[in-house]
């Protein structure tokens, strides 16, 4: 009777529904798409997408702690213009600007963690200021529309290129994955950030250095979002402005969507790897979808029309998904008792 009760809870986990969301997604832009399976459609879900998974991952310390960030988009922005400007106009490395231009996406977040954390200002205000303030100052940088191009074929190479059948990316994004992994989970700090989230008062009492930990989440995030513009500016060739416009968003539905409260205090990386996946493939497969015309001719891809809502859908079904599990419970408890 334990097992079988073991195995109920082991599947409703939200991990394995998510499970079951990303294989109907492959199995219907399988038969709705176009070469959907192919070899080189399979690294591109990856290779135009990593950039959100490595801020969906960012992103999960923040929102355990009970925060958010909506600058992380912005920040991207602002660091890709850097990294352009430290390449072409003084002369750098790449490999030195990419270095600055993290360290860039630092400073950033540590913004975000003294106006949060020690100012005790709340997140969502913070970081909606932040966000204006960054993509501000990348657009007073490039004056509105200069961008900066003509980077080497090294360089180029870390956002185009495979190494061992896998794109040069995911070689980046996996050891970020399992070092933000075992951080939240095998490191006492990981678990202050599920107690702040619940109780930051509690955890002051219990001796846990708020400040401090929720510093670290900030500035991890803005860190990881400067490393995440240059990987953008490698697959795209170009530093601009505009880099990540909107991405802050599909990364909070990535992790809301991977079982993570926005209410903070519960949720894992694994969860958010799992968003992430269903976001990318939900993007990608959307382009492989072609609308026609009444005489059967190929007109355009349905994603510019569909990415948006259907992601957007996304996020509701999992924000709602909270409140309705907590309902189902609830009415189980009140019938056995």
């Amino acid at each position: 009777m334990s097992s079988a009760k073991s195995m109920r809870s082991l599947f409703a986990r939200h991990e394995f529904v998510l499970l079951g969301v990303i294989v109907l997604e492959l199995l219907l832009f399988h038969f709705l798409g176009r070469r959907f399976f192919d070899g080189s459609n399979v690294s591109n879900i990856f290779r135009h997408s990593v950039e959100i998974g490595l801020l969906a991952l960012a992103m999960t310390p923040v929102i355990l702690t009970g925060g958010i960030d909506l600058s992380v988009g912005s920040m991207m922005g602002l660091c890709a213009v850097c990294f352009g400007m430290l390449v072409k106009e003084a002369g750098m490395s790449p490999l030195v600007a990419g270095i600055l231009s993290v360290g860039i996406g630092t400073l950033g977040g540590g913004l975000n963690a003294f106006l949060i954390a020690r100012m005790k200002l709340p997140p969502l205000i913070v970081t909606l200021g932040t966000f204006s303030l960054f993509r501000g100052l990348a657009e007073a940088l490039t004056e509105g529309s200069k961008s900066y191009s003509g980077f080497s074929k090294s360089f180029l190479a870390l956002g185009n290129s495979d190494l061992a059948g896998i794109p040069m990316q995911l070689w980046i994004f996996l050891p970020v994955a399992v070092g933000i992994g075992l951080l939240v989970h095998r490191t006492t700090i990981g678990r202050s950030f599920r107690a702040i989230g619940y109780s930051p008062e509690g955890s002051r009492y219990a001796g846990i250095p708020v400040e401090r930990n929720l510093s670290l989440a900030y500035i991890l995030a803005g860190a990881v979002a400067g490393l995440a513009a240059v990987i953008f500016v490698a697959r795209l060739g170009e530093a601009r402005a505009n880099a990540g416009i909107g991405y802050e968003l599909l990364a909070i539905t990535a992790v809301v969507l991977g079982g993570t409260s926005i209410f903070g205090g519960s949720g894992t990386v694994c969860g958010t790897f799992l968003g992430y996946l269903a976001v990318a493939i939900l993007n990608n497969g959307l382009k492989r979808i072609t609308a026609y015309d009444i005489f059967e001719r190929p007109i355009s891809s349905v994603s510019n029309e569909m990415s948006g809502m259907l992601t957007g859908l996304l996020l509701l079904v999992a924000l709602a998904a909270v409140p309705v599990g907590k309902a189902i419970s609830a009415r189980r408890s009140r019938s056995k008792t």
